[in-house]
C-alpha cells in the first residue's frame, strides 16, 4: 500500500529528510476521495509536495505536533467532515457514545480547529496555519454556538490560523501552496477566492471584488435583528460569479472573507478523482478493528458536488454551492471499473451520487456563466420555469455503469429529490430506477407534513410527497418487486408547534408507519434554520417564528416515536390535552402499528 508518510520512519522510508506541508486532521487517515482529508493530500503529492499526515494528534502538549520535523511550507488543519461539536454532541447536547470517524477509542477534541491551531503554533512559531473544511467553512463569520448558547466570532481569530479556506479547497490550496513556494508572505496572499484572512484595517478597493460590510461582531452578538441582517448577507452573497467580498468588524481588527471559489470544471473533477486513493483506511488501525466510517463509503461514487435544493437547516449550499460540477460519465466508469478489481468487491456500488443523487447538471444553462439567480430559488416555493427536469443523463450513466463486468447492481442511495424527479415529463424514469437502482428501501426526506414548517424548511408541499409515494409503488408492482420508502423526519424544526407536530402524529398512526429514526433538529453554525432558531425570525422575510423550546422538543420527539415506552405517555398526555384522545387510543393498540 501507498499510503502517505504517517511518522518519521515513513518519511525515511521514502528518503525524506523534511516534509513541506503538515496536513492535520481531526479523523483518523482514511484514503478514500469521500473524505476532503484524502483529496487534498494526494493533490498536493500529485503537484509534487512531500506531505505528511497527522491524524488525531495528542494535544496534552505539542510534542505530538513535532513529529515530522519543521514543514517547509505550511501546516494545514482540518476539523474532519463533521464539525467537531456536532459530531461530538447530540441535539439534546449529550456526549456521543461514537465517533465513528475516529480510531478504536478515540474522539476528537471540543473545537478541535482551535485547539490543533494552537498547538501548532506552539511547535513551530514561524510556519503558516491554514484551516479549512467543514468547521472553517461553517464558523467563518460571528456564528450562533449551540453549545455555548452564545455568538462566537469568527474561528479563524480563536485559531489564531494565518489563511481560512471555506467551501470547496482544492484550487485555492493549490494557489495558496504556490505562492507560500514563491516565498510570498502568507499575510500577503490575501486576493484568493474561497478564502478569508484577518486585517488591520479595511482591504483597499479591489477591482476584482465589491465589498460589502456587515454588521460588526459586537453588533451581531449584541443585537438579533442585526445578526439577521449580517446573516442574509452572508448567504445571498453565496455566487462565484457575482457575490461579493465581505468584511465583518471584529473588535480592532477585520475578517474579510473573499468571494467563494469558482464551480471546479469537469475536467477538474476527473483529475481529482482520478488520483492514487487506496480508497481504505491505513493499516495502523487493523488491530483495533479499523474504522466504521469506510464501510458505508468504500464502494460508493462520487459523481457530482453541489446542491439546488436549498433547504434551509442544510450547510451544502455554504460549502459546496448551489451550481452542480459534475464529473464526465468516462470518469464516473473508469472508477467503478477500479472498485471492481478490490479483493472485497462483491458486485454491488453501494451509492452513485452527490450531495442530492439525481442533481447531476446545473440546473439551468445560465449559471455558469452569470451565477445563480439573486432574487429566486431552483425549486421553491416553485419550481422555475428554466428549471432543466430531464433525468437522461443520470439514466445513462448508471445503465452503462451495470454493463461493467462484476459489476451486479448500481444503487442510490444517498437521497432522490422527489420533486424535481417528478417534473420530468418521462414517466419511465421512476420505473428504471425502482426496477435497477434501489435496495430495498428508497430513502427521502419529506421532513415534516404541515405546509407551514415545510415553508420555513424550503421544502415542497407534502401532497408531492405524496404523489411520489403512489407512483414509487405503482412502480415497484409493475417490476415484481417488495422496496419501500423510508421517509426521514425532523422533530423540533423552527415553526413546528406542538399543534403542527400532532398533524405529523396522525399522518403516521394513518400510514402505519413508525419512523425508527427522528432527527431532532439541530442549530448548526452557519444554516438559515439556526439563524432562524437563535433570532426567533426567517432572516428572508422577516417573519416572526415560532421556535420550540427544550420541554416542546422533547414533546416533539415523543409524538413521532409514540411506541416507544419511554415516549408513550408523553405522547398520550399530549394528544388528550390537545383535544385527540381519539389519536391517543390508538397509540397503545401496538399491534395496528406496521413498521415497513
Amino acid at each position: 500500500m501507498n499510503f502517505l508518510p504517517v511518522n518519521k520512519k515513513d518519511m525515511e522510508l521514502r528518503g525524506w529528510e523534511y516534509i513541506d506541508i503538515l496536513f492535520i486532521t481531526a479523523e483518523a487517515y482514511v484514503d478514500h476521495p469521500s473524505f476532503g482529508q484524502a483529496i487534498i493530500t494526494r493533490l498536493l503529492e500529485d503537484k509534487g509536495y512531500r506531505v505528511g499526515v497527522l491524524s488525531e494528534p495528542d494535544i496534552s502538549s505539542c510534542e505530538d505536533f513535532k513529529r515530522f520535523g519543521e514543514p517547509r511550507l505550511a501546516t494545514l488543519i482540518s476539523g474532519g467532515v463533521i464539525d467537531s461539536m456536532v459530531n461530538n454532541y447530540t441535539a439534546n447536547r449529550n456526549k456521543r457514545k461514537k465517533d465513528c470517524y475516529a480510531s478504536f477509542g478515540k474522539t476528537r477534541p471540543d473545537r478541535a480547529l482551535i485547539v490543533y491551531s494552537q498547538r501548532a503554533r506552539e511547535a513551530y512559531k514561524d510556519v503558516p496555519i491554514i484551516i479549512g473544511g467543514t468547521e472553517a467553512t461553517m464558523r467563518r463569520f460571528a456564528h450562533y454556538d449551540y453549545w455555548q448558547d452564545i455568538v462566537r466570532r469568527s474561528v479563524i481569530f480563536d485559531a489564531k490560523a494565518d489563511i481560512l479556506v471555506y467551501g470547496m479547497g482544492e484550487n485555492a490550496i493549490i494557489e495558496i501552496i504556490s505562492l507560500l513556494e514563491k516565498n510570498v508572505p502568507s499575510s500577503s496572499i490575501t486576493n484568493i477566492k474561497g478564502t478569508a484572512y484577518i486585517s488591520k484595517s479595511p482591504p483597499k478597493p479591489s477591482k476584482n471584488f465589491t465589498d460589502i460590510e456587515i454588521p460588526s461582531f459586537e453588533q451581531v452578538s449584541q443585537d438579533k435583528k442585526e445578526y439577521i441582517k449580517a446573516f442574509k448577507i452572508q448567504y445571498e452573497q453565496q455566487d462565484p460569479v457575482w457575490g461579493a467580498r465581505i468584511i465583518q468588524k471584529h473588535n480592532d481588527r477585520y475578517l474579510v472573507n473573499n468571494p467563494m471559489s469558482d464551480p471546479l470544471s469537469t475536467e477538474m473533477m476527473d483529475y481529482i478523482y482520478s488520483l492514487p486513493y487506496e480508497r481504505t483506511y491505513h493499516p495502523q488501525y487493523e488491530k483495533t478493528g479499523g474504522i466504521d466510517a469506510i464501510k458505508e463509503v468504500k464502494f460508493s461514487v462520487t459523481s457530482h458536488r453541489g446542491c439546488f435544493g436549498n433547504c434551509s437547516f442544510c450547510s451544502i449550499v455554504l460549502s459546496q454551492g448551489r451550481i452542480i460540477q459534475k464529473r464526465s460519465r468516462e470518469s464516473i466508469l473508469n472508477e467503478i471499473s477500479l472498485l471492481t478489481e478490490k479483493k472485497d468487491f462483491c458486485g454491488y456500488i453501494h451509492d452513485l451520487s452527490g450531495p442530492t443523487a439525481n442533481f447531476v447538471n446545473p440546473s439551468c444553462k445560465k449559471q455558469l456563466k452569470s451565477g445563480m439567480c439573486k432574487d429566486k430559488q431552483c425549486l421553491f416555493p416553485k419550481p422555475c420555469e428554466n428549471l432543466d427536469v430531464s433525468h437522461q443523463d443520470l439514466l445513462k450513466t448508471l445503465e452503462e455503469a451495470r454493463k461493467i463486468p462484476k459489476v451486479k447492481k448500481v444503487f442510490i442511495r444517498s437521497g432522490l429529490r422527489y420533486d424535481y424527479l417528478m417534473l420530468d415529463k418521462d414517466k419511465s424514469v421512476i420505473d428504471k430506477l425502482c426496477k435497477h437502482n434501489i435496495s430495498g428501501q428508497l430513502k427521502t426526506a419529506p421532513e415534516h407534513v404541515s405546509e407551514m414548517v415545510l415553508k420555513h424548511m424550503g421544502k415542497p408541499s407534502f401532497s408531492v410527497y405524496c404523489d411520489f409515494k403512489k407512483r414509487f409503488e405503482e412502480a415497484n408492482i409493475k417490476a415484481g418487486l417488495k422496496q419501500y420508502i423510508l421517509p426521514y423526519f425532523i422533530s423540533g424544526h423552527p415553526a413546528s408547534t406542538i399543534i403542527e407536530t400532532i398533524k405529523l402524529t396522525e399522518y403516521l398512526i394513518d400510514s402505519k408507519f413508525v419512523p425508527e429514526q427522528v432527527q431532532d433538529f439541530y442549530p448548526t453554525p452557519g444554516s438559515m434554520s439556526t439563524c432562524m432558531y437563535y433570532t426567533g425570525y426567517n432572516p428572508i422575510t422577516m417573519e416572526k417564528v415560532y421556535v420550540p423550546n427544550a420541554k416542546d422538543r422533547r414533546i416533539q420527539r415523543a409524538l413521532l416515536q409514540f411506541n416507544n415506552p419511554l415516549n408513550n405517555k408523553l405522547a398520550r398526555e399530549t394528544l388528550i390535552k390537545y383535544g385527540r384522545k381519539d389519536l391517543a387510543d390508538k397509540i397503545i393498540l401496538k399491534k395496528r402499528i406496521i413498521k415497513k
